[in-house]
């Protein structure tokens, strides 16, 4: 039922969480992570307010606000406060759509907001080290061809980790110069390949395939993925490539505290932004939604910028006296 009519709340706030979450992944197609987010947030507010004796349904915008405060009282960063207010108003927009809230008492809250930050990033030379490092590192020939893999397609494409260790190996037949990536909320991209990078790509095939033969010779099932591994997912985790790029930067005399797979994805976009291109095409590369998420790369820019006005605008020449 949607805001005409009140329906019956849920009398337990788990379920008030558990039927938005289905309704944000049936209708927008939120990542699984996103959800896990969302989920953790929103249950540590839904505790918050049983401990103070409070019910999601009659809550009151001063008793968020109390909770907020709360939350900055523990020494929460502002971003985590910025992204837990996020999903208290999504949480509360939804309630009063079914119809179990008359009202939405998080609409008029102001966030703390998100302390800028500039992207950390690597210079071109350090991500040659890297990879470099991962044509080395590994415990046999196989693992040193993964690793270069790995780091290749990530530098050459900016592609998310998830999106990354999870991509199908069908997506990588043919001599590709073009991957075809399932991104966030269900979005497809396509993004080109650098020579290196197809180079790579062969090189590992050739050991997947070389393995996908002997599981077949043994009557077992052929990995889906194009990294496979034996956990849960199928796939090589979130956690192992962190920790391997971690191990390339020791390797390539790097402080590894600099340095994540996040940092690298940074490093493509800054690289392209140095080299010439254009926001909106990152924008397209990175998978992002909204441009405003690509601006955060404009500070490589400046300097570039400001060299082309002093060097070609007119009134920035020196006058003759």
């Amino acid at each position: 039922m949607g805001a005409l009519g009140m329906a019956a709340a849920p009398a337990d706030p788990r379920r008030w969480i558990a039927a938005f979450l289905d309704a944000i992944a049936a209708e927008a197609g939120a990542a699984r992570n996103t959800l896990l987010a969302y989920g953790r947030d929103l249950g540590a507010f839904a505790d918050w307010a049983g401990a103070k004796g409070h019910a999601l349904e009659t809550l009151t915008q001063a008793d968020i606000e109390a909770y907020l405060q709360g939350c900055a009282d523990e020494g929460l960063s502002q971003a985590t406060r910025a992204r837990r207010l996020s999903a208290i108003r999504q949480l509360y927009r939804f309630a009063h759509a079914e119809g179990w809230r008359a009202d939405n008492p998080a609409l008029r809250l102001r966030g703390p907001g998100k302390r800028a930050r500039l992207p950390g990033t690597l210079g071109a030379d350090e991500v040659e080290r890297l990879l470099d490092a991962a044509r080395r590192t590994g415990r046999s020939a196989s693992d040193r061809r993964r690793n270069t893999c790995l780091m290749e397609l990530l530098y050459a494409t900016g592609l998310r980790v998830s999106e990354l260790v999870s991509l199908p190996v069908a997506a990588a037949r043919g001599d590709p110069r073009v991957l075809m990536v399932r991104g966030k909320g269900g979005r497809e991209r396509m993004v080109p390949l650098s020579a290196p990078a197809r180079a790579a790509l062969a090189d590992w095939l050739a050991d997947w395939d070389a393995e996908a033969s002997r599981l077949r010779g043994a009557r077992r099932a052929v990995p889906v993925h194009l990294f496979p591994a034996r956990g849960k997912a199928g796939h090589l985790s979130r956690v192992r490539f962190f920790t391997l790029v971690k191990e390339l930067c020791v390797a390539a005399g790097i402080d590894p505290a600099r340095v994540s797979p996040h940092v690298l994805r940074h490093a493509f976009a800054t690289h392209l932004l140095e080299g010439g291109a254009d926001l909106r095409s990152i924008q397209t590369l990175l998978g992002h939604a909204d441009l405003s998420s690509t601006e955060i790369y404009t500070h490589v820019l400046e300097e570039r910028l400001r060299k082309l006005v002093l060097e070609h605008h007119p009134l920035s020449r020196q006058r003759d006296p």
